[in-house]
């Protein structure tokens, strides 16, 4: 009998994927723990795996088409080692590996059943490909696959094995390999055809010159395609303005440079500009509490804790991990938990619940060079810092004109809960702490 292969449950809030890719065609023989399709959500990446033998026989739903949760994607009918005909029944396969979840947080219906090893099993079935999802992310991190044990069905390496041996040696990386693996294809030009030959006036053809290659088709991602959406909601639904001040950044790169170097052998990590701005932001929050607040309603709640999202850049778009209980850390503990969700998030490992809730974001642009511009809430927060890059400029201090680093700051906030002096006060707040970093160890 033939088994379907199902969009499985994705996690909180996730109803629908897009196909992102096939990783087999029809007529493929498959195996159990191979991956067949790999979907792309909001949030995360999954692959779908098969929990049976058997034969690709048919794809139900094409690459880009958007699936929801239960909905068939393909059917795997008997086919060489099948061993789902003899139970006479439709199964469904729906064993994923989420690829932004790490092995100790995947929920347990996600893990493919672990097949016992038929007696006198030839050895040589025990060792079957890497799956392409694992083969991905160990090229982007060059890890030596030789080296990672396959924790699956007849032990095939998956994303989750590559995972947990990247966690397990930290941000150590195996050495090249001598035959590295191919990545993913690039999107294919589409490519306007050169014009029809044109009479050069004698009795002969002439081609003109056209250039080729000038356009490509790049279907949009689904976290891109979200994110837009959420943006233009946000500038849609929130009264949303911005004001801007500076801050003059000279104590606290007195402080790094003082202490920098003690800092890290103690700790491990070095000191950034993030930890300081967390501390102030925290300051600032239990000063002016409207800004960690959320519309509900036609009632707004306060939130009395502090879980800051930290906007990351990667590949795939804008995300925004949270740091959980940011006023009860450490900067030690605060720059190193930064510096570990930056990683996932360009590393595109990162859980559900490592990019869900918040109650205020802070964004920097100034590592990308940004002298100013104007952030867009998170909704349904209503607040979010913007940083920018530090530059020396002149400026009047005590009737004097002297050179200092600094750096514009930019708070947006939603106007229908927050006054703008309140907005105001709150980002004069954070000046403050930010220069004078000592209060940072009373009010941070």
């Amino acid at each position: 009998m033939s088994i379907e292969i199902r969009v499985p449950v994705l996690g909180e809030s996730i109803v629908d994927a897009t196909i992102a890719s096939w990783l087999k065609k029809e007529g493929d023989t498959i195996q159990a723990g191979e991956a067949l399709v790999e979907l792309e959500t909001d949030k995360v990446n999954v692959e779908v795996n098969a929990e049976q033998d058997g034969i690709l026989q048919k794809v139900v739903k094409q690459e880009g088409d958007t699936v929801a949760v239960g909905e068939v994607l393909g059917i795997i009918g008997a086919g060489k080692g099948d061993t789902s005909v003899a139970t006479g029944a439709k199964e469904t396969v729906a064993a994923t590996s989420p690829v932004t979840s790490p092995p100790h947080t995947a929920p347990a219906e996600f893990s493919a059943p672990v097949a016992p090893k038929q007696a006198g099993q030839p050895a040589v079935e025990a060792q079957r490909p890497p799956s392409p999802l694992a083969r991905r992310i160990a090229a982007e991190h060059n890890v030596d696959l030789a080296q990672v044990r396959g924790t699956s069905p007849h032990g095939r390496v998956t994303r989750d094995d590559v995972v947990s041996y990247l966690e397990q040696n930290g941000s150590r990386a195996s050495a090249p390999m001598q035959e590295p693996i191919a990545p993913p294809q690039a999107p294919v030009p589409v490519v306007t055809p050169p014009p029809a030959p044109r009479s050069a006036g004698n009795g002969t053809s002439q081609t003109l010159a056209a250039p080729r290659g000038r356009e490509e088709r790049i279907r949009i991602s689904r976290r891109r395609q979200t994110i837009g959406q959420r943006l233009v909601e946000a500038q849609h639904t929130a009264a949303m303005l911005t004001t801007f001040n500076e801050v003059d950044m000279t104590a606290i790169m007195d402080v790094r440079s003082r202490r920098k170097d003690a800092f890290k052998e103690r700790n491990g990590v070095s000191l950034g500009f993030m930890s300081f701005f967390t501390k102030a932001t925290v300051g600032a929050l239990k000063a002016y509490p409207r800004l960690n607040a959320e519309i509900q309603g036609a009632e707004f709640v306060l939130k009395h804790y502090y879980d800051i999202g930290i906007a990351v850049g990667a590949d795939e778009g804008l995300v925004v991990p949270v740091l959980r209980d940011a006023d009860s850390k450490s900067f030690a503990q605060i720059e190193r938990e930064i510096g570990e969700l930056a990683k996932k998030a360009r590393a595109n490992t990162l859980s559900l619940s490592e990019l869900q809730g918040g109650t205020f974001t802070i964004t920097n642009g100034g590592v990308f060079g940004s002298l100013l511009s104007t952030p867009i809430l998170n909704a349904p927060q209503v607040g979010i810092l913007g940083m920018h890059k530090i530059e020396q400029r002149p400026i009047a201090l005590n009737g004097q004109v002297v050179i200092r680093p600094m750096m514009y700051l930019a708070l947006s906030y939603d106007h229908r809960i927050v006054d703008g002096s309140e907005a105001v006060r709150f980002l004069v707040k954070i000046k403050e702490l930010v220069e004078d970093p000592e209060t940072l160890l009373l009010e941070g």
